[in-house]
């Protein structure tokens, strides 16, 4: 983030705490409780979010190397990510083209051998192409070139890798984030390291997830144990929007000493948490000196989420106390969400179910929940934006 930025925004967080509140939206929202609950908008919102929209599908330094690959199928296509021998990342579709199988589970290292079907070896080059058809008697006629796996559209940028999930023309990544794609960039996130990445499940609808990270009030009250000691939660949050996408800034308690010190050294990135809302379910989540990723995924019912978690840093972690530094900070992670937010998400998701009211409400102190689900309608064709 250039440093103008930087003091451009913490004069606007210091302002507001001058006069004790949080920027406001120029209206409350009214939310239907049924986009958690109704399993026709549930079937719409895979179709339409989760198969046509890009998607950051993992980060560059995941697959640092020729033949290193990520995979799979959490939105319902089975894909795999890999670097090929001219350094490109590539996504095709995880399925062998003989009998369907899947061709690799999860990530790993193929180096320059290409990916080998573990059910009859029909093997591929990194770039797709079918290279031995096993056994090749028995396939004669059939031209190798019309067998090779099934490509889907992959751009990597900044340290991001985009896929869409199926066939068809995908944006570019800076025009798609709307002004933010430079920002994202300045992190150099392709040179961090992955830490550990977790998957978790709940009974709550995907959009609970993105909900949870999308407003801090509930911070002094849920987490008064756990984060609330180390953030501003309330008076001073602020909210940005770039299209369908959205920055949110959440002051450290550390920022205030930022006033002593000359412009030319503010030090937000340091002094503050900043979430990356990228449309229409990643959270890309600054924490001072390390970034989390969290992507929601729709289970196999309107109430059920799959998620994962990703905990990258600046180093590898090669030592003992590297080790015991983020294992510290990705156990608070999951004590402050897993432990304190999904129990309270578990509970207003049984409440909707109830019929006790219609709409939740969020108020004119919660911009960004207002602003990304005013998205989510129009994407889904259900109204247009105030």
């Amino acid at each position: 983030m250039k440093q103008e930025t930087q003091v451009a925004l913490t004069k606007r967080i210091f302002k507001l705490l001058e006069v004790r509140t949080s920027e406001l939206a120029p209206d409350p929202y009214l939310n239907p409780v049924s986009s958690y609950t109704d399993p026709d908008q549930f079937v719409e919102e895979h179709q339409r979010l989760f198969l046509e929209h890009p998607q950051v599908f993992t980060l560059s330094c995941r697959i640092p190397n020729i033949g290193d690959y990520v995979s799979h199928d959490l939105n319902g296509v089975p894909i795999v990510v890999i670097r090929d021998e001219e350094g490109h990342a590539r996504a095709f579709l995880n399925v062998c083209r003989h009998r369907g199988a899947r061709l690799v589970e999860g990530c790993g290292k193929t180096g320059r051998n290409g990916l080998t079907c573990p059910y009859h070896s029909w093997t591929y080059d990194l770039q797709g192409r079918l290279r031995a058809m096993v056994p090749p008697f028995g396939f004669e006629g059939l031209a190798k070139e019309d067998h090779g796996l099934i490509a889907l559209p992959c751009v990597e940028k900044d340290g991001l890798i985009w896929i869409r999930p199926t066939i068809g023309q995908m944006a570019d990544p800076d025009d798609y984030l709307q002004g933010l794609g430079p920002e994202i960039g300045s992190y150099g996130f392709g040179n961090y390291f992955h830490f550990e990445t977790r998957m978790l499940s709940r009974s709550i609808n995907w959009k609970m997830v993105i909900d949870t990270f999308l407003e801090t009030w509930h911070v002094s009250t849920l987490h008064k144990e756990t984060v609330a000691p180390i953030f501003i939660p309330n008076a001073s949050n602020v909210f940005d929007a770039f299209g369908e996408h959205g920055r949110m800034l959440i002051p450290r308690r550390t920022i205030v000493s930022q006033k002593d010190e000359p412009e030319e050294k503010w030090d937000l990135l340091k002094n503050s948490a900043i979430i990356y809302l990228i449309f229409p379910h990643t959270l890309l989540n600054w924490q001072g000196d390390h970034l989390e990723i969290w992507r929601p995924f729709p289970g196999d019912r309107v109430d059920h989420v799959k998620i994962e978690v990703s905990f990258y840093v600046p180093e590898d972690p090669i030592t003992e106390s590297a080790q015991r530094y983020w294992r510290k900070n990705m156990d608070l992670l999951m004590q402050t969400v897993n432990e304190e937010d999904f129990p309270i998400c578990d509970n207003i998701q049984k409440g909707a179910s109830s019929g006790a009211q219609q709409h939740f409400t969020y108020g004119r102190n919660e911009p960004a929940l207002g602003h990304y689900h005013r998205f989510l309608a129009r994407a889904l064709g259900q109204s247009a934006i105030d």
